[in-house]
């Protein structure tokens, strides 16, 4: 997304550039939508049409003591009732309905381009700000969708009935009871004014509570350890503070403006009790017309209060919009071949030919790299921190594309090779395992029904992950807290690498893969590394020496240069950057022997 985003941006003005892409996700409901236009159509006549009837049965029946026909009346305008409330419950489910259904096509979509975008995208956009995109800001638009637009056009087509029937039966009476419109509209006004900016700033607030409360959550440890619950107190008691005297402004605009409304109803009211009583007792105006300008009254400042929450929430929605359609504008920066190429295996090598990439377009990560990796070759990537290595991985799982150069495979350009098949045949093992809020096997399989539950157990026995899970409550089907907080660091490594040889990958990635594990669990870990890299193309970042030294191929990196390339052996004689690194680590490991002794 763009700097210049509407990220601050509550509200904005209606805009038919917006409203035509959302109506877009309305298109394969048009007969629903249509159906619930004019059904609401149909209520705003019916509605006004209750008065006029209510007239007549008074002026010809009731003051005529016609029993009969005022009976018959009464039931026409029951039968009116019965039919306006039927039709306004139809009318409004199929609005909702039509609403929530295009609220799921928008959503579903909005989330799939979400997988479509390269990483580059999420690195510039918080995980925070996107779940809010997908989450507060389609339901905001889900209000537009759900008849938004139709009961603002419905209620402006009310006012004008409900105007034209008044003009209709008295003209003077109604420009008497016209006469209170102009402070209605300027008390309406100044308190959608009000309460749009009291709002904007409820948002900031709620957004500044959730973020601190995220983060006091994510550090309760450290909280905890230093002993700083009293400050965070204050802090929250602060910002919750801030948030209730917002939300006290609210109520006070609203405690103000719905009195004078009603205040301003009742002025209403008095003028044409005011009006009429004179002309009643001269005979120029019947009761039954006063009867039903009374009603009028009350049924024409309704939509009208409605009115401006109704261009408020579309005001919202717009601006709610805009920023969905910002994600959904976002160009997919991974360049795909017109002709894709199904990635099956690897027959013959992986070639990185003078790679150059930058992640800002400034600094170059990666200056001039290449080399080759044959099939079935062990390569490990040695350096300093930021000297490339996982650019090198990143690059060639294509979650970037290179700004310069080619990285091949089996002589192709990866960008021809389809992007989900080349992926499938890659599986990498990063020092962060990520686990799922869900069952070990749906962490393992990661909803792959194709992998056997016999293969699963086989992979889990080879990788030595067996015996641990066998121990939990319900094994394979017991659940993974959160980020597997329950779960050692050793058990959740253990884990991702029975993930990736379920997959039988072409291409092992081992990104740090062994830096978090428990102690008593690592020889077993190395054990399981030399299964999972046996006979299988592998490229493997560590700084443990133990790791690096069985590689056949060793490319040392250093801001973001290929500067050696040798088996362990050849390096140590070459006397370069990697014998004092391995002379520094090796010293390291002595000292650290001596303390312990």
């Amino acid at each position: 997304m763009s700097k210049t985003s509407t990220e601050e941006q509550e509200y904005k003005e209606f805009d038919w550039n917006i409203t035509k892409r959302l109506l877009i996700f309305i298109k394969p409901y048009k007969k629903v939508f249509l159906l619930s236009f004019l059904l609401m159509l149909l209520t705003t006549v019916l509605g006004p049409l209750r008065p006029v009837l209510s007239k007549i049965a008074i002026d010809n029946y009731v003051l005529h003591s016609n029993k009969t026909g005022f009976l018959l009346f009464v039931l026409l305008i029951f039968i009116l009732l019965f039919l306006h409330s039927t039709i306004q419950f139809l009318a409004n489910y199929l609005m909702k309905w039509l609403g929530q259904s295009a609220i799921l096509g928008l959503r579903t979509k909005v989330f799939e381009h979400l997988q479509k975008l390269d990483i580059s995208f999420f690195d510039r956009n918080p995980v925070g700000r996107l779940v809010t995109r997908v989450t507060n800001d389609i339901e905001t638009i889900s209000e537009l969708l759900s008849g938004g637009i139709i009961l603002i056009i419905t209620d402006l087509v009310l006012i004008v009935a409900i105007i034209g029937f008044m003009f209709y039966l008295n003209f003077s009476l109604t420009l008497i009871t016209l006469s209170i419109l102009p402070l209605l509209v300027f008390a309406t006004w100044i308190f959608r004014n009000k309460v749009r900016k009291t709002f904007r700033e409820i948002r900031k607030s709620v957004a500044k509570l959730n973020t601190f409360i995220n983060e006091f959550l994510s550090g309760i440890l450290t909280i905890k350890l230093f002993n700083r619950e009293k400050e965070f107190n204050a802090k929250f008691e602060t910002i919750n503070s801030e948030n209730k005297n917002l939300w006290v402004k609210t109520i006070n605009y609203y405690a103000i403006f719905f009195p004078t409304i009603e205040f301003l109803s009742a002025v209403s009211l008095g003028l044409i009790i005011w009006y009429t009583s004179e002309n009643i007792l001269s005979g120029f105006m019947t009761i039954g017309t006063f009867f039903a300008f009374i009603q009028y009254a009350e049924m024409f400042y309704r939509p009208i209060r409605d009115l401006s929450e109704k261009f408020t929430n579309l005001q919202n929605a717009m601006a709610s919009s805009e920023r969905i359609f910002e994600i959904l504008d976002t160009k997919i920066t991974n360049i795909v071949s017109p002709i894709k190429k199904t990635f099956e295996k690897l027959d013959k090598s992986i070639e990185f030919e003078n790679v150059w990439f930058s992640y800002d377009g400034e600094k170059q990560v990666l200056i001039d790299v290449s080399f080759k990796i044959n099939k079935g070759e062990t390569v490990a990537l040695v350096g300093h921190t930021g000297a490339g290595k996982t650019t090198i991985v990143n690059l060639l799982c294509r979650f970037y594309d290179v700004s310069s150069g080619k990285i091949l495979i089996d002589g192709e350009d990866i960008r021809s090779y389809d992007l989900s098949s080349l992926r499938s045949k890659i599986s990498y093992v990063s020092q962060d395992v990520f686990l799922f809020s869900r069952r070990i096997i749906e962490n393992l399989t990661l909803g792959d029904g194709t992998i056997d539950f016999e293969e699963i157990v086989n992979a889990t026995k080879e990788i030595g992950s067996f015996d641990f899970i066998n121990k939990l409550p319900e094994r394979f089907n017991t659940n993974v807290v959160e980020k597997g907080i329950t779960l050692s660091s050793g058990q959740k490594q253990l884990l991702s690498f029975t993930r990736a040889i379920i997959r039988n990958p072409e291409i092992l990635i081992l990104d740090e893969a062994t830096s978090n594990i428990d102690p008593e669990l690592e020889k077993q870990i190395e054990n399981a590394i030399l299964k999972l890299i046996s006979g299988r193309t592998s490229i493997v970042i560590a700084h443990r020496f133990s790791t690096i030294q069985r590689a056949d191929k060793i490319i040392v990196l250093h801001k973001g240069r290929v500067r050696e390339i040798g088996t362990h052996s050849e390096l140590i004689r070459m006397d370069g950057i990697y014998s004092k690194l391995f002379k520094l680590q090796f010293e390291n490991h002595i000292n650290s022997i001596k303390v312990n002794k």
